[in-house]
C-alpha cells in the first residue's frame, strides 16, 4: 500500500501537470486572449501596424471579407473543460495516494509533513472543484490553482517524503483527528484562498493600466470586483475552523499531553501570527476606509506566515512539534 501510495503521487502530479497545460492553452490561445485577438487582426491591420507606415498599407488592393460559418465551439474553450475534467481526476488520484498511504499506516495520514502538505493541497484542489461548480466563470483561475498543487506536491514528494511509520507517542490521542482535521482543512481553503488574492492584485494592477509582467496575466482572469468577493467569501470560511483548531482545540490537546495550555512553542507562536494577521485581513476587508488592495495584501501576508507555520518551524527550529519526519 505505501509503494501504491508514491505511485498514485506520481500520477496525481503528471494528471495535475497536464491540467495546467491545457489551462495554459485555453489562456493562451482562447477567442478572447491576447495572442487569439492578434492571431485573427485582418492582415491590412496588421501591415500597418507591423510596418510603422500607412502608406504601404494604401497600396495594398481592397480586401474582399468572406462570411465564414462560426465554429460551434472554440477549441480553446474545450481544452479549458478539459483541463477541469482532468483535475477532478488528479483530486481522485490524489484522494486515492491518500486513503492508501492511511491503510499501509494503520493510521490517519497525517503523522508528518509530508502526509500534511498531501492532505493540504487535496483539500485546495477539492474546495476549488466546488467553488468552481458554481462559479463557472471562474474557471481560468484553474491555471494558477493546478500550477501550486504541481509545486507544493512536487516539494512533498522531493524534499518531504517519509517512509510509512507508526505515530510518535506525543500524536496518541483522540484530539489528533480533531485538531489536525481543522488544520488540514483551514490550510487547504487558506491555499486556495491566496490564489484568487494574488490573481485581484494582478487584474487591478491590469485595470490601471499596468502592462508588465505579471499585470499581463490580469487580461484573461474575471474581473478584480469577482476576485475580490471569492477571496473575501474564502477567508471567512476558513478562519473560524483555523480558530478552533489552532487556539481552541491545539490548547486542550497541549494541556493533556504536556500540562499546560500554552508554551510559546515556534508552532504554536506561528499558528498565533497566521490567526492574528488573517483577522488583521477580515477587519480591513469589512472597513469601508481600507482599499481593498491593501487588504489583499494583508491575506497574501497571511498566506506568506502559514507557509513559515508548514515547512520553517519544521525546517529552522526545534520543540515540542518537531515531528515532521525531515
Amino acid at each position: 500500500m505505501s509503494a501504491l501510495s508514491d505511485q498514485l503521487l506520481v500520477v496525481a502530479i503528471m494528471s495535475y501537470v497536464a491540467a495546467m497545460v491545457c489551462h495554459a492553452a485555453e489562456y493562451a490561445f482562447g477567442n478572447r486572449s491576447h495572442i487569439g485577438r492578434a492571431a485573427a487582426r485582418p492582415a491590412r491591420e496588421l501591415v500597418a501596424v507591423g510596418g510603422g507606415s500607412t502608406a504601404l498599407a494604401e497600396e495594398l488592393p481592397p480586401v474582399v471579407e468572406v462570411a465564414e460559418p462560426a465554429p460551434r465551439r472554440d477549441r480553446a474553450t474545450l481544452a479549458g473543460w478539459a483541463a477541469v475534467a482532468v483535475t477532478a481526476l488528479a483530486a481522485l488520484v490524489h484522494l486515492g495516494a491518500l486513503v492508501t498511504r492511511g491503510i499501509a499506516a494503520d493510521r490517519m495520514p497525517w503523522g508528518n509533513m509530508y502526509e500534511f502538505v498531501l492532505s493540504v493541497t487535496f483539500v485546495g484542489t477539492a474546495a476549488w472543484l466546488v467553488v468552481l461548480s458554481r462559479r463557472p466563470a471562474i474557471r481560468h483561475l484553474g491555471l494558477f490553482v493546478a500550477t501550486a498543487m504541481v509545486v507544493l506536491l512536487g516539494i512533498a514528494g522531493m524534499v518531504l517524503y517519509t517512509e510509512v511509520a507508526p505515530l510518535v507517542p506525543a500524536l496518541k490521542s483522540s484530539w489528533f483527528i480533531v485538531h489536525v482535521a481543522a488544520a488540514v482543512l483551514s490550510s487547504g481553503i487558506f491555499l486556495l484562498g491566496f490564489v484568487p488574492a494574488a490573481m485581484f492584485l494582478i487584474r487591478s494592477g491590469y485595470d490601471q493600466g499596468k502592462r508588465s509582467f505579471p499585470y499581463t496575466l490580469g487580461r484573461r482572469v474575471p474581473e478584480a470586483a469577482a476576485l475580490d468577493r471569492l477571496t473575501f467569501r474564502l477567508h471567512a470560511f476558513a478562519f473560524p475552523i483555523w480558530t478552533f483548531g489552532a487556539l481552541i482545540a491545539g490548547p486542550i490537546w497541549a494541556e493533556a499531553a504536556w500540562g499546560r495550555y500554552w508554551g510559546w512553542d515556534p508552532k504554536e507562536v506561528w499558528a498565533f501570527i497566521s490567526w492574528i494577521v488573517y483577522a488583521g485581513y477580515l477587519h480591513a476587508r469589512a472597513t469601508p476606509s481600507v482599499k481593498r488592495t491593501t487588504a489583499t495584501w494583508i491575506a497574501i501576508i497571511g498566506w506568506l506566515t502559514m507557509l513559515m507555520n508548514l515547512f520553517g518551524v519544521n525546517i529552522f527550529f526545534t520543540g515540542l512539534h518537531s515531528y515532521g519526519g525531515l
